[in-house]
C-alpha cells in the first residue's frame, strides 16, 4: 500500500509539468533519443535529459539502447495506477450528482 502510493506520488509529480507532460506526449506517437527530442524545446540537453529521468523514476519511460544512442520509451500501463486514482474521484462525484439530482427532482 505505501508502495502504491509512493509510485503514485511520484506519477503525478512528473505529470505536474508542461514539458514531461510534451515529452510523455512526444514518444507516446514514436521511440525518441534523448536528443531528438532535445530538438523541440529551448532547453539543453542536459535538461532534457533531467525532464527524462523525473519520467523514469516514475515508471513512465524506460530508456533502452538503440546502436550508441539510448531511445525513450513510454510505458502506458504505468498510467493505471493515475487512472485508477483518478476514477475513484469520479465515481464518488458521480454518485452525489445522482443523489443532488434525485432530491431536486424529489422537491418538485
Amino acid at each position: 500500500m505505501v508502495e502504491q502510493r509512493i509510485q503514485l506520488d511520484l506519477v503525478f509529480a512528473a505529470l505536474s509539468d508542461s514539458t514531461r507532460r510534451d515529452i510523455l506526449a512526444r514518444v507516446a506517437k514514436i521511440e525518441m533519443s534523448i536528443g531528438e527530442i532535445a530538438e523541440h524545446y529551448k532547453m539543453t540537453f542536459a535538461g532534457i535529459a533531467k525532464h527524462v529521468k523525473v519520467l523514469e523514476r516514475a515508471g513512465l519511460v524506460i530508456k533502452k539502447r538503440r546502436g550508441k544512442e539510448q531511445v525513450v520509451i513510454i510505458v502506458p500501463s504505468s498510467l493505471s495506477i493515475a487512472s485508477s486514482h483518478i476514477e475513484q474521484y469520479a465515481k464518488m462525484w458521480s454518485e452525489r450528482f445522482n443523489q443532488l439530482e434525485t432530491l431536486l427532482k424529489e422537491e418538485k
